[in-house]
């Protein structure tokens, strides 16, 4: 799937089957134009849903299932590019998947042990040539 970010920089975005089945679903019972660049989630008043409105969501949800506080929309995002990097993802990537222009933005995302970050870095950083 392709999505337009922050400053209108658009990147592909991977999505699970069933994830796009419901995102199928969800479109086509959407009461808004079909127009390319129409956004995906709507807001009440039909304008793009405010991330405000997704993160009272998310607090509701941690709520009523009794999640800590660290549980938010910028956790799960955390959480994608850690995983990625602990399962042996290569850092320019999930650099490319997040949307950093800086790979030191995206090393910022992965708490992961310093030998395996420092590693993956090695193999992927243009500058680290001196170090491998």
């Amino acid at each position: 799937m392709v999505i337009t970010g922050k400053g209108g920089k658009q990147r592909v975005v991977p999505v699970l089957p069933a994830v796009a089945d419901a995102i199928r679903v969800y479109r086509e019972a959407c009461p808004f134009p079909d127009e390319a660049d129409r956004p995906l989630f709507y807001g009440a008043r039909g304008g793009r849903l405010n991330a405000g409105v997704v993160q009272r969501a998310m607090r509701t949800l941690r709520a009523d299932l009794g999640l800590p506080e660290s549980a938010t929309p910028h956790a799960l995002r955390h959480s994608f590019a850690t995983h990625l990097l602990a399962g042996g993802g290569d850092l320019r990537t999930i650099q490319e998947l997040l949307g950093h222009a800086s790979l030191s933005t995206t090393q910022r995302y992965t708490e992961v042990d310093t030998a395996r970050l420092t590693e993956v870095y090695d193999r992927s950083h243009p500058r680290a040539v001196g170090r491998r």
